[in-house]
């Protein structure tokens, strides 16, 4: 009858366990005999041995560029009209810089008669249907189309233009679908100025005919004014940047807006082991022998392993499989110090977006006496400690005592910063326990106004896993020289304020000793050498055994 036996490191000895006596037989086959001699197999060493020879699983992280090139984006059919402010106020440089943002949101999009239809309005006193739904029904015509709007470099009749948008450019003569819950409807605002005409009574109105509003306001626009334009949730539809040179980074916020994409195929999920995917979703799974936990991505379980059969030649050799990985990785005890950049480039409502970010990797610690405890730093020219790690140990005044930050405005002395937790952040006097796991989370939104260089590399050599997350016009180059080791897991980018929740998700402080004594695929991949390898065995004595009856036949 089958039954099963745990995998314990302890218990891999010479006489107790088969899985060794598979491994010390597969090495006397595989391995020279001249090294093979030297050698003591001890469980470590089978180990070892076992890596090397299976080699690591490589990992790709598909971003949604990729997925989009790929055909793992499709664009839901929508009717899409951009309003493009091109008043005096807009330099012909800048309006190029435009041009170059609305050809690649449309280069993300599932362009189609049956698919979106894209429309252009330029506007300054007057106004202009650059293109229309029905002109364009190929992506390249349509970004060929857009690469010669020129500006008219007048006034700024933003409550006009949209009243032509309503009108004319989403009216079925110029190509717009008749209404229907299956096609929406959206226009995209781009303007850098205040109106010289009444905008909120036009906008209610095309948003009550069903039209999804999108307002992006560059330099000294009016913020008021961009929201009587938007569409609710105000959040998700207004968006600010401080030049017309920053805002091909918005460039991915509507790509991802319009995409529907597979979340599983693209790696944009947080799954540890299986995920499903539906629609524009996912959710995610275990693998066998194992149980999804109540954050409803990581999965419990123990390293069974389940006698599979015997192989056998003048008595049995018990071969067991391995079938799950070891338990899912807790929260051990870590000291965690946020380097948040209050420059005065991260405007006061943004301020307030990136506590709420906080606050979100917060409720994933298992913040207490013993296990994560959570210093926070601001810094802008200067640098001030909100308060030190070990002072709040509870998620309740945590978070309240995050939700009081103060904004402090001005520079962005990110090496100072850094300097500054390598130093202090870190040391006893300032809470921090001997012995415990570090985790920096630096935060900026620009480049640094001094050098990082040596703090960077000081706070990685000190031990330190770092985390870095830029937004708006922070620089990546930066953002990876503060990452630790991949870079790749470690330091996070986005355009937008509003899509910081999405890399808190993603940012996973797993702080354990990575000492699995039960490396599921790499075990599989030897068992199969060591079923294969034994099988050639038995096929050799077999052989062996045949020539020497011969031999005894012809000596008899």
């Amino acid at each position: 009858m089958d039954v099963s036996c745990r995998a314990r490191r302890n218990s891999l000895s010479p006489v107790r366990s088969p899985f060794l006596l598979l491994a010390s037989v597969y090495l006397a086959v595989a391995l020279p005999s001249s090294f093979a001699a030297t050698m003591t197999l001890t469980p470590p060493l089978i180990l070892v041995l076992m890596l090397g020879l299976t080699g690591a699983q490589a990992t790709v992280d598909l971003r949604t560029a990729a997925a989009m090139a790929a055909g793992l984006c499709k664009t839901r059919p929508t009717d899409l009209v951009f309003i493009v402010d091109s008043s005096r106020s807009v330099r012909p440089s800048e309006f190029e810089q435009v041009k170059v943002f609305l050809a690649k949101v449309i280069e993300g999009l599932d362009v189609g008669p049956n698919a979106t239809r894209v429309g252009v309005v330029n506007y300054a006193s007057r106004v202009k249907n650059e293109v229309s739904l029905k002109t364009h029904r190929t992506k390249a015509g349509l970004i060929k189309a857009v690469t010669k709007v020129e500006p008219l470099s007048t006034g700024t009749m933003t409550g006009l233009a949209i009243q032509f948008a309503l009108n004319v450019a989403f009216s079925e003569s110029e190509g717009a679908r008749v209404k229907s819950p299956d096609i929406s409807k959206v226009a995209i605002i781009v303007t850098d100025g205040r109106p010289q005409d009444n905008v909120k009574d036009v906008a209610q109105r095309a948003r009550d005919a069903g039209i999804e509003i999108f307002a992006i306001g560059v330099g000294r626009v009016d913020m008021s004014t961009l929201k009587q334009m938007a569409s609710e949730p105000l959040d998700d539809h207004v968006d600010y940047v401080e030049s017309y040179s920053v805002i091909e980074k918005l460039t991915k916020k509507f790509q991802e807006a319009f995409c529907v994409s597979d979340l599983c195929a693209t790696g944009d999920h947080d799954c540890q082991q299986v995920c499903v995917s539906s629609p524009g979703s996912y959710k995610c799974a275990c693998k066998e022998g194992f149980t999804l936990m109540d954050d409803g991505r990581s999965c419990s379980g123990e390293c069974v392993m389940i006698r599979a059969g015997h192989i056998s030649h003048k008595g049995n050799v018990r071969a067991c499989v391995c079938v799950c990985v070891s338990p899912a990785c807790s929260n051990s005890a870590t000291d965690v110090v946020f380097l948040i950049d209050g420059s005065k480039s991260v405007r006061p409502e943004n301020f307030e977006l990136v506590k709420k970010w906080i606050n979100q990797i917060v409720d994933k610690l298992d913040v207490s006496d013993t296990k994560a405890h959570v210093g926070l730093v601001q810094y802008s020219s200067l640098v001030r400690q909100e308060f030190p790690l070990g002072r709040h140990n509870n998620k309740r005044d945590l978070k309240e005592a995050v939700k009081k930050m103060a904004y402090m405005e001005r520079g962005t002395m990110t090496g100072q910063a850094l300097r500054y937790l390598t130093d202090k952040s870190f040391s006893v006097g300032h809470g921090a326990r001997p012995g415990v796991s570090k985790v920096g989370i630096v935060f900026t939104d620009g480049r640094s106004q001094d050098y990082i260089g040596d703090a960077a590399r000081k706070a990685k050599e000190m031990g330190f896993k770092m985390y870095a997350v830029g937004v708006g016009n922070a620089v990546e180059d930066e953002l990876k020289e503060i990452a630790s080791e991949p870079t790749g897991e470690h330091y996070f980018y986005t355009a937008d304020f509003k899509a910081m929740t999405q890399i808190a998700k993603k940012l996973q402080i797993n702080i354990c000793q990575e000492e699995d004594p039960c490396e599921c695929d790499s075990l599989v991949k030897f068992q199969k050498k060591v079923e294969e390898a034994l099988q050639a065995l038995t096929r050799k004595i077999e052989n062996m055994s045949k020539r020497i009856a011969l031999l005894e036949n012809k000596i008899v």
